[in-house]
């Protein structure tokens, strides 16, 4: 369920600065190019300044920087991280979605299956024997939770997920649409001309407040465990694989693939369609850029880009240097061709 806020009372839920008038009514949050008289949007960077005096919004987030402009929307409200403030707002403007606490008739509760406190159970979802669960947890429909898996509090499971038999999930745990966790991992050993997968008996754990994007799959441990650290978030479509070990307060990005038996420490980011090999270890702090291929160990607080991944500035040293190098090699062929006119 939606709300209507009073500007006042936005800059004061934000701790801003109010400029304009305060019972300016803000109902909704959209971006500049597509806000509307009632809504409120943002300028957070310079590069987005020209999308302001065109914007229809009733109200603008700026920065300290962008406070004396001229242009735009008359009621501003100035603070440090517009963004920041954009999820109080949100939380504000917007009531969370209610469940319908209880289990739907045509869902599938397996023997010695327990929770405590509310459940919301959606339609078709099976859930196994021996499996233990929080309250407050949401399951939504056509959801599989394999025997004896455990789901803290407040867990969210959205719809065709699975978590396989054994997984342990934290308190507040998110698995999005379609994510798989603590399926058996690709390995395999020649026999007899043969691939022959290598059975995955190994453990599945997510800590806290960990949050799995749709369609993403996370491989339970070989023979150990993979284990993703409280706090971590990790995108759409990303590939897990068997015993990886991922840090804290993590953020890794869509289409990132991550090899068997590597480990990542706290605070780490993995942008998009980064690749890490297997068996490396990534310290702590150090930050993967878009499409790395990274095929050595990660010293912790370090910039990587690249393929190979390297250095993040040795690799911007050498792209200009390849730019500058164009056009040398085209004087080179000129005087090249020159001295072959004359001999």
């Amino acid at each position: 369920m939606s709300r209507t806020l009073k500007a006042g009372r936005v800059a004061t839920l934000v701790g801003g600065e109010l400029i304009g008038p305060p019972d300016m009514a803000i109902a909704g949050i959209a971006s500049l190019d597509e806000a509307g008289p009632g809504d409120l949007t943002f300028l957070a960077t310079a590069s987005h300044v020209s999308y302001l005096p065109a914007t229809r919004a009733g109200a603008v987030l700026v920065t300290p920087e962008f406070r004396a402009l001229t242009t735009g929307p008359a009621t501003r409200i100035v603070v440090d991280d517009p963004r920041a403030a954009l999820i109080l707002i949100a939380d504000a403007l917007h009531d969370p979605d209610s469940p319908t606490w209880g289990v739907h008739p045509t869902a599938v509760i397996g023997a010695g299956a327990r929770w405590s406190g509310a459940i919301a159970v959606g339609a078709y979802a099976v859930i196994g024997t021996d499996v233990r669960i929080g309250g407050e947890c949401r399951i939504g429909p056509h959801v599989t939770i394999g025997d004896r898996a455990v789901l803290g509090d407040r867990c969210r499971i959205d719809a065709h997920a699975v978590v396989a038999d054994g997984v342990e999930l934290g308190n507040g745990v998110v698995l999005k649409a379609g994510a798989r966790v603590g399926t058996p991992g690709f390995a395999f050993v020649d026999r007899d001309g043969h691939h022959t997968p290598i059975p995955h008996i190994g453990a599945c754990r997510l800590g806290d407040d960990v949050e799995i994007g749709a369609n993403t799959t996370v491989d339970r441990g070989s023979v150990g465990a993979t284990v993703i650290g409280a706090g971590t978030k990790i995108d759409n479509l990303v590939q897990v694989a068997h015993n990886v070990r991922i840090g804290r307060r993590c953020l890794i990005m869509a289409q990132a693939g991550i090899a068997g038996t590597t480990t990542i420490g706290d605070d780490v980011v993995i942008a998009g369609q980064a690749g890490l090999a297997g068996h490396l270890t990534v310290g702590d702090r150090a930050r993967i850029a878009a499409q790395s291929g990274v095929i050595g160990d990660v010293p912790e607080g370090v910039t990587i880009s690249g393929y190979p991944a390297r250095d993040h500035r040795a690799v911007l040293r050498q792209a200009a240097a390849l730019r500058r190098l164009a056009p040398i090699v085209a004087t080179l062929e000129r005087v090249a061709a020159q001295h072959g006119e004359t001999s």
